[in-house]
């Protein structure tokens, strides 16, 4: 069973944002699945060390 998902609103800087959605575009994912996956590695590696 999934997870569930839990929609919340964020207030982002207009250039990271842009970029985001390059690099989310480039690994064919949407806006919400690369943050996820960014955010996801993140924690990881920061739990790790």
């Amino acid at each position: 069973m999934k997870p569930l998902k839990e929609k919340i609103s964020i207030t982002i800087d207009g250039d990271l944002l842009e970029k985001i959605k390059k690099y989310a575009e480039q690994d064919d994912r949407s806006l919400s699945q690369y943050i996820n996956l960014v955010l996801k590695e993140h924690i990881k590696q920061t739990e790790h060390n």
